[in-house]
C-alpha cells in the first residue's frame, strides 16, 4: 500500500497537465501512486496520461466525463486509490519540490491525523511574483476541532490538504456539485474530522489563471455558493455544533458570500438583487445566537444583508476601493518590451470607426493577413483560395503593407494597411484570418470569428513560456501577445503536440481545431510540375540535386543567425555539396537558403548571403512569399531547429538535422521536446558529420526513411491534403466534419537520382 494517492483532475488544463504530473514524479519521496483523471481514453488528456502510464508503473489513469465537473472527477479517483492518504492536485498546479517528504514527516510526527492542512503559493501566470497565504491560527500539534474551533476548513482548498483515505471512506465523504465545491467539501470534512494538524510549509504551487478561476467567472454559477453554504450549515445543525464552533463557521461561510456580493461584476444584472435576497435569507436563518459581527468595514458588510440594504452594499464597496487605491502603492507589472506589431499604426482612426459607425457585421465578408501584412502567403492565402472556390459569395479581402502590393497575385482584392479603405474591413468582417496578429486596435466584435493559423508546429518556446527565458523574451511583449490572442476563436493544428503546447503557452479561451495545416495541402497532395516550375523561376539548372537550407533564429547570437559568426560556412557547404552530389554528366548540386521572416529584413542578409547569391554560389529564396513553394522544389532539407522540418516531413523526402549547438539553443530559448533522440532524419552534431552524410550517401539511406516515417506519423497526423477545405467548411460555413483522406507523399522534385557513391 503506497503512502500517498495523488489524484489529478485534468479537465480544461491539458496543456499544463504534463507539468503537474512531472512535479509529482520528480519527488524524492517515491512511495505514492499517481491517478490522472481524464474524460476519455482518446482525449488529449487521456493520451498524455496514457503516455505517462506506459513509462511509469505508478501512474494509473481513470475516467470521468468532462460534463460531470471537477468534484466528480476527484470523486472518480478516490475508488481507484490504495494509498493511506489522499492528495488532490489540480491539473494546472504543481507539487513543490520535496513536498511529499515534508507531508510524510509531519503526518508521522502527528500520528496520522484525519486531515493535514499545508500552505500553498499562489503563482501568477507571468510567474513574476508569488504570495503564500498563511493558514489561520491553529495549535502547533495535532488537535481536535472541538478544542480549536477557529479552523473551519471552508477557506482551505482541497489541494491544500492531505486526507486519510479510511477517514474519507468511513464518513462517505464526496465532493458536492457546482463551482464552489471546495467550500462545501472543506466545511463538511472538518465537521467530520476528529484529529487535524497543520504543516506550515508551502507544498503546492497554485497557478492563478490569467483569465480568472471558474468560481470568479460571472454567471448563474455564482448562486451555487449559497447552496454550498446551505449544505455545510445543515450538516452543522445535524451535529448540533456548540456555539463556539458555529460562530467561526458562520463567519467563514459568509465571508465568501460577502465577497461575491461585493463584486457585482460576477453576477448578471438580473441576478444581483435575487442573490442578495437569498443571501439575506441565509444570513438571518443561520446566524448563531449571540453572534457578533467583526469590526471595521467587514462588520458593516455583515450588517447590510442582515438589514436587507442591497443599495448600500455596492456604495460601501466602492468607497473601500477608492480608499485602497489612494493608500496603496501602484503594483508593478512584469517588465516587458513594449514592442508592438509593426503594422499597428494609427490606433485612433480604427477606434473611431468602431465607436462611430456601429454598423452590423457583414456575414459575407472575410479579411486575411499574413506575416503582419508582408503579402499573400502561408495559411491565410491557402484559406483565402479555398473560400473563393467553395464560397464565392463571401467577399475576401487581403490586407497588406504598401510595399507588398506589387507581389500580390492578379485578381486578389486587397486593402493597404493604414489607408482609409482599410479601416472598414476588420471593423465589419464576420471572419478574420491571420497567421500572426491584427493590430491592437482591431476589436473582437460579438459574432465575429477570428481564426488564428499558426506558422508551423512549435519546437521552441513561445508566448507565455518565454517568461521563463529572459534572454529569449527580449523584444516580445508577452502580455500584449496574450491580449491579442484573447480575440481568437479557433486555432487549426496539424498534430496533438501543437494542441497541447498552445493550450499551455496561450492561457486564453480559443479552441484548437484538428483540421491540419492549410499551407501543407500542397505538400501532401502537390500539383504535378509545381517543383519544376519553382526551380525554373529560381534559375536552378536541370539535373541538379537541390538542398534546401533553413536555419532558425538563435536568441543567444547577435542578429539571430549563427552563420554570421562563422559557425557555419555557406560557401564551403555549397562547394562540398557540389563535390558529393555532382557526379555524372549534367549532374550537380544547388544550395537554396531560406531565412525566417524575422531574419529577412535584418542584418543577417548582409553578412555574405546576398553576395553569395549574386556570385551564383547559392540561391537566396528568403524573399519567396510562400514558404511552401521552395519545399517541393528541393530534394532534401537541412535545418537546425526550424519548424519547417515538421511541414517538410509531409513530402516524405530526406531531412538532415544540424544540431551542433542543441544544448546552448535549448538553454537560451527552451524547447518543448528534444528533437535529437527521435529526429526526422539523421542528426549531424558537427560540420564534419554533416559533410560526411552527403559524401557517403547516408542522407537518404533506409535509416533516414525509417526516422522520417515515424516523425511524419507523429507530427503530420491531421495533414491529409484537405486542411484548407476543412477550415472553410467546418469553422466558417458550419458544415459537418470532413473524413480524413489517406496521405499521398509527393514525388521527389521531378528527379530520380541514382544512389550517391
Amino acid at each position: 500500500m503506497p503512502r500517498f494517492s495523488v489524484i489529478v483532475p485534468s479537465h480544461g488544463v491539458v496543456g499544463r497537465l504534463s507539468l503537474a504530473l512531472d512535479s509529482v514524479l520528480a519527488q524524492p519521496f517515491g512511495d505514492f501512486e499517481l491517478i490522472p483523471v481524464c474524460d476519455a481514453p482518446g482525449s488529449p488528456a487521456g493520451e498524455v496520461a496514457a503516455g505517462y502510464a506506459a513509462r511509469d508503473a505508478r501512474v494509473a489513469p481513470v475516467l470521468s466525463p468532462r460534463a460531470a465537473g471537477l468534484g466528480a472527477a476527484r470523486d472518480a479517483g478516490v475508488p481507484a486509490a490504495t494509498g493511506t492518504y489522499l492528495l488532490f492536485l489540480d491539473g494546472d498546479d504543481e507539487l513543490a519540490p520535496g513536498a511529499l517528504a515534508l507531508i510524510d514527516a509531519r503526518l508521522t510526527a502527528t500520528a496520522d491525523v484525519d486531515a493535514l492542512h499545508f500552505d500553498h503559493a499562489r503563482v501568477h501566470w507571468w510567474d513574476a511574483e508569488t504570495t503564500s497565504p498563511r493558514l489561520g491560527p491553529a495549535p502547533e500539534g495535532p488537535f481536535a476541532p472541538t478544542a480549536a474551533p477557529r479552523p473551519t476548513g471552508v477557506g482551505v482548498p482541497a489541494w491544500s490538504t492531505a486526507y486519510r483515505r479510511d477517514f474519507v471512506a468511513r464518513h462517505q465523504l464526496a465532493f458536492p456539485d457546482g463551482l464552489f465545491t471546495d467550500a462545501g467539501w472543506g466545511g463538511r470534512t472538518l465537521l467530520a474530522a476528529e484529529r487535524v494538524a497543520v504543516l506550515r510549509a508551502v507544498c503546492v504551487r497554485h497557478l492563478v489563471r490569467r483569465q480568472g478561476s471558474r468560481p470568479h467567472a460571472p454567471g448563474e454559477g455564482q448562486l451555487d455558493l449559497l447552496d454550498q453554504v446551505e449544505r455545510v450549515r445543515l450538516r452543522a445543525a445535524e451535529l448540533a455544533l456548540p456555539a463556539d464552533r458555529l460562530g467561526p463557521l458562520f463567519t467563514d461561510l459568509f465571508a465568501a458570500v460577502l465577497r461575491t456580493a461585493a463584486h457585482p461584476e460576477r453576477l448578471p444584472a438580473r441576478l444581483r438583487r435575487p442573490f442578495f435576497r437569498r443571501a439575506r435569507g441565509r444570513y438571518r436563518a443561520h446566524r448563531p445566537a449571540g453572534f457578533r459581527p467583526p469590526g471595521g468595514s467587514v462588520g458593516v458588510q455583515h450588517r447590510l444583508p442582515a438589514a436587507g440594504a442591497y443599495d448600500a452594499f455596492p456604495v460601501l464597496r466602492g468607497a473601500n476601493r477608492l480608499t485602497a487605491r489612494a493608500t496603496s502603492r501602484p503594483s508593478r507589472s512584469p517588465r516587458m518590451s513594449r514592442t508592438r506589431p509593426r503594422y499597428a499604426l494609427a490606433r485612433r482612426p480604427l477606434d473611431l470607426r468602431y465607436a462611430l459607425a456601429r454598423r452590423p457585421l457583414d456575414a459575407n465578408l472575410a479579411v486575411y493577413c499574413a506575416y503582419w501584412g508582408r503579402g499573400y502567403a502561408c495559411n491565410p492565402a491557402a484559406i483565402h483560395a479555398k473560400v473563393r472556390e467553395l464560397a464565392p459569395h463571401v467577399r475576401s479581402v487581403f490586407v497588406v503593407e504598401p510595399d507588398a502590393v506589387a507581389s500580390l497575385p492578379a485578381g486578389i482584392e486587397y486593402e493597404v494597411i493604414g489607408s482609409r479603405g482599410y479601416w472598414d474591413v476588420p471593423a465589419r468582417a464576420k471572419y478574420l484570418v491571420n497567421n500572426a496578429d491584427f493590430a491592437d486596435a482591431v476589436v473582437k466584435r460579438p459574432g465575429s470569428v477570428h481564426i488564428h493559423t499558426p506558422q508551423g508546429t512549435p519546437l521552441k518556446y513561445m508566448a507565455a513560456d518565454l517568461l521563463h527565458k529572459p534572454g529569449a523574451r527580449h523584444g516580445f511583449d508577452v502580455p500584449g501577445m496574450l491580449r491579442r490572442a484573447d480575440r481568437w476563436d479557433y486555432r487549426p493544428v496539424a498534430n496533438r503536440h501543437s494542441e497541447l503546447v498552445r493550450d499551455r503557452a496561450y492561457p486564453c479561451r480559443f479552441t484548437s481545431a484538428r483540421t491540419g495545416s492549410p499551407r501543407n495541402d500542397v505538400l501532401v497532395r502537390p500539383t504535378p510540375g509545381a517543383g519544376a516550375a519553382v526551380r525554373e523561376r529560381l534559375g536552378i539548372p536541370a539535373g541538379h540535386t537541390v538542398v534546401l537550407y533553413a536555419p532558425t533564429r538563435r536568441d543567444h547570437v547577435r542578429d539571430g543567425l549563427v552563420e554570421r559568426d562563422g559557425g557555419f560556412d555557406l560557401a564551403r557547404f555549397a562547394a562540398d555539396l557540389g563535390r558529393s552530389l555532382g557526379h555524372g554528366p549534367g549532374r550537380g548540386a544547388t544550395l537554396v537558403v531560406r531565412l525566417r521572416p524575422s531574419l529577412a529584413d535584418g542584418p543577417a542578409r548582409g553578412y555574405g548571403l546576398a553576395e553569395l547569391h549574386r556570385r551564383g554560389v547559392l540561391v537566396d529564396a528568403t524573399d519567396e512569399p510562400r514558404v511552401e513553394e521552395p519545399m517541393p522544389a528541393s530534394d532534401v532539407l537541412v535545418t537546425d531547429y526550424s519548424a519547417l522540418m515538421f511541414d517538410y516531413a509531409n513530402l516524405d523526402r530526406p531531412i538532415v538535422v544540424r544540431a551542433d549547438d542543441w544544448g546552448t539553443f535549448t538553454a537560451s530559448r527552451g524547447a518543448y521536446f528534444d528533437v535529437t533522440p527521435d529526429p526526422p532524419g539523421h542528426v549531424a552534431r558537427s560540420y564534419r558529420e554533416l559533410a560526411w552524410l552527403f559524401a557517403s550517401g547516408g542522407w537518404r539511406d533506409p535509416e533516414s526513411a525509417r526516422l522520417r516515417a515515424g516523425f511524419r506519423a507523429r507530427f503530420g497526423e491531421f495533414d491529409d491534403g484537405r486542411a484548407a477545405e476543412r477550415v472553410v467548411r467546418t469553422l466558417m460555413l458550419g458544415e459537418a466534419e470532413l473524413p480524413p483522406l489517406p496521405a499521398q507523399p509527393a514525388p521527389r522534385a521531378d528527379l530520380d537520382l541514382p544512389a550517391s557513391s
